[in-house]
């Protein structure tokens, strides 16, 4: 069983675009694309869940058919509908979905307008300046084709953090069974937790003439060998992931984990400050005068230098280096510093779990409260509440409550931010509620200038307080909106807003660099999951990832502290 859950979820969302092109029945169009949405988002693989036994019916949007077409998929590898379907249009058509704005009306508009058949027909019409006479196309959406095609034509490909994890981890799962292996580790841009990862390099350590490499190359799903020595080796898996094997001494452990983390930029000035001491430093040791000296651990490397063990997540070369030296790394934020969820949803607008399934995987969790944040009604496709029933969801949240001990679900709501800023709720609605999570969701394709004073319009309203997923950004599929981040931050911290870091691993939205400058502004953020099913409020750790990489410590994060202070933090004046 080799395809994952994005791979899976592509081929549900390509079929759904082909089946609404032709014009077929619209409620089969959203199963497909709701199935998509469940199967990428859950955070188990779901072919291991079928190795497991798992009945995949229970999850939410899975019937009988779907269940075993998913199984199909997973077995032999092949979608037997979306191909059939396929020969009924050009080969390449499907492939437009790759381009950020571009959906299935688009497609059809521009394959009956046009004759656009294929990515690379598109980049032509593009050029040429074609695409504007065809209504809804710009010179921003013609801007936008032309970087997915260049992306294409230098072989630029990276998946999402969370993809990368679902492919390396049974893969390191499967090394660390062979005989004679005594660690494996994954370095690079992984373990840096950068959003995105172009290849994935792992170190192994074993006893002498353990076949590692040999054995590396023969994994399941291993589609290409693209090198095999008795200490690297390299291959390119079916999902399209290249992966990089080097088997390294005991005694060059730490230095090889150093080296081949990263970043490039980090090593480098590693490197400089050990020849100024007289060192060498590379993947095998730290050596003075050829006379190897240290590299076992990564924190002897560092000492070396009169340096502490920096976290991978800094090694970028910001500043990190610098600050080791005087002392001042930050201490970065935990999970474990995390005492709630401020953003999550239930079956009540687009979520598919109940209100009592969200608040007992919280309190599972270890958390003390968990803010219920169901849309606004203003989008019409996830079912949003309208004043009147989510009066009637607050009401059923504080007889839930009283059940409960040391835990409150707090009553909130993710309500549209309209384009000239005010809000798709009434105040009187706002009122009662314990929190306000404002949002973009449409009229992505204003200004910088535009955006931005919509949202601080937004936070003048007195009852909002946090901005959920600032840029409105979807990793691989849709770029940020314009928007004056340090303005916006700046009118937060005045009116005693917040900024949400959205830690769904589509997201990821604010970035590593944002979340440092938020720091710097004193602006507080949200880590939040914007959690649609239980298991997904685990996506949390992907938010933590981020804000290391913001050097965001616990106290720069507003859902670490405890539910009295968090709700007078949240209190505006």
């Amino acid at each position: 069983m080799t395809l994952h859950n994005p791979q899976i979820a592509e081929l549900f969302n390509r079929y759904a675009v082909l089946l609404e092109i032709k014009g077929d029945n619209p409620f089969r169009v959203r199963a497909y694309r709701n199935a998509a949405r469940t199967i990428e988002n859950l955070p188990r693989d779901v072919a291991a869940m079928l190795g497991e036994g798992d009945d995949l019916t229970e999850l939410p949007g899975i019937g009988d058919d779907l269940a075993h077409k998913i199984a199909d998929i997973v077995s032999t590898e092949r979608f037997a509908d979306f191909e059939k379907l396929k020969k009924q249009f050009p080969p390449g058509l499907a492939d437009l979905t790759e381009v950020p704005g571009i959906g299935p009306k688009r497609i059809k508009l521009l394959h009956q307008k046009l004759k656009i058949d294929s990515l690379a027909a598109l980049t032509e019409a593009a050029r040429k300046g074609r695409l504007r006479g065809v209504p809804g196309f710009g010179a921003k959406m013609e801007a936008g084709i032309l970087r997915v095609a260049e992306k294409h034509a230098a072989g630029e490909k990276r998946f999402r953090l969370s993809v990368a994890e679902m492919v390396a981890e049974p893969y390191v799962r499967f090394l660390r069974r062979i005989k004679g292996v005594r660690q494996v580790t994954l370095a690079g841009s992984f373990r840096r937790r950068r959003d995105t990862v172009g290849d994935l390099d792992i170190l192994v350590t074993a006893v002498p003439h353990a076949s590692v490499a040999d054995r590396f190359v023969t994994y399941g799903e291993v589609s290409e060998v693209l090198a095999n020595g008795p200490t690297k080796a390299s291959v390119r898996l079916k999902s399209g992931i290249q992966v990089d094997l080097r088997v390294v001494a005991s005694r060059s452990y730490g230095a090889a984990l150093v080296y081949f983390t990263g970043s490039k930029a980090h090593n480098i000035t590693l490197r400089t400050m050990g020849q100024r001491r007289g060192l060498k430093i590379n993947e095998y040791g730290v050596f003075k005068k050829d006379k190897w000296i240290a590299g076992r651990t990564e924190k002897d490397v560092y000492e070396q230098l009169g340096l502490p063990y920096i976290e991978p997540e800094l090694r970028e070369n910001q500043g990190e280096i610098e600050a080791a030296a005087i002392g001042k790394l930050p201490k970065l934020v935990t999970l474990a510093d995390i005492k709630g969820d401020l953003h999550a949803h239930t079956e009540a607008s687009d979520g598919s779990a109940t209100l009592e399934d969200m608040a007992h995987a919280a309190r599972s969790r270890g958390y003390e409260y968990l803010a219920i944040s169901d849309h606004s009604k203003y989008i019409g496709v996830t079912h949003g509440l309208d004043p009147a029933r989510l009066a009637a969801q607050a009401r059923k949240i504080e007889r839930l409550n009283a059940k409960f001990e040391n835990f409150r679900i707090l009553r909130s709501t993710e309500v549209d931010i309209l384009p000239d800023g005010s809000l798709a709720l009434p105040d009187s609605a706002l009122k009662p509620l314990d929190l306000v999570i404002g949002a973009v969701h449409s009229k992505f394709d204003l200004s910088a200038r535009q955006q931005t004073e919509r949202i601080i319009r937004a936070m003048d309203n007195r009852y909002v307080n946090i901005i959920a997923h600032p840029f409105g950004r979807l990793i691989g599929e849709r770029e940020p909106y314009a928007l004056d981040i340090e303005r916006l931050m700046k009118a937060a911290r005045e009116r005693g807003c917040f900024l949400e870091l959205n830690a769904q691993p589509s997201r990821l939205d604010l970035s590593d660099i944002h979340c440092r400058m938020a720091k710097k502004l004193g602006l507080k953020l949200a880590i939040s999951t914007d959690a649609h099913t239980a298991e997904t409020l685990d996506y949390m750790r992907f938010g933590i990832d981020q804000a290391r990489r913001g050097w965001l410590e616990p106290d720069d994060v507003l859902n670490t502290r405890g539910l009295k202070e968090l709700l007078r933090l949240l209190k505006r004046d």
